[in-house]
C-alpha cells in the first residue's frame, strides 16, 4: 500500500475534538478510507500529513504504515504527492494519539 494513492474520508478534521476524549484535539486531519478493511474490521484509519486546514475528504499517497505492536489495527499515513517525511516526523505529528501505543514506522 505504500506509495499508492488513496482517498479519505475524514471524521475527524484539523482542530476537531475527539468524539469520547474531548480533552484531544486532532492537530492533522484524520479518518478512514472505505473498502479497505484493517485489523479491527472496520475501515482503514489514516493520518493526513502536510494539510494545514480542515478538510472532508482527502486524495494523497500513502508514505508509511504505523504498526501498532498492542493493538489489532495499523494506521496509514498520507500525504500530498511529492511530501517527504521521516519516521520521526511522523511520529512527532501523531503522538497526541500513537504515544498510547508501542509503535513502529514502516516508510
Amino acid at each position: 500500500m505504500i506509495g499508492q494513492s488513496v482517498t479519505v474520508i475524514v471524521d475527524r478534521p484539523l482542530g476537531s475534538r475527539h468524539p469520547y476524549y474531548p480533552d484531544l484535539v486532532y492537530p492533522v486531519n484524520y479518518g478512514f478510507i472505505p473498502g479497505i478493511l484493517a485489523g479491527d474490521g472496520e475501515e482503514q484509519d489514516a493520518y493526513i500529513l502536510g494539510i494545514e486546514e480542515p478538510v472532508a475528504r482527502f486524495t494523497g499517497r500513502v508514505i508509511a504504515v504505523i504498526h501498532r505492536l498492542d493493538d489489532v489495527e495499523d494506521k496509514w499515513v498520507l500525504a500530498p504527492a511529492g511530501s517527504v517525511y521521516t519516521a520521526e516526523q511522523i511520529a512527532a505529528a501523531t503522538a497526541f494519539q500513537e504515544r498510547y501505543f508501542r509503535t513502529w514506522i514502516e516508510i
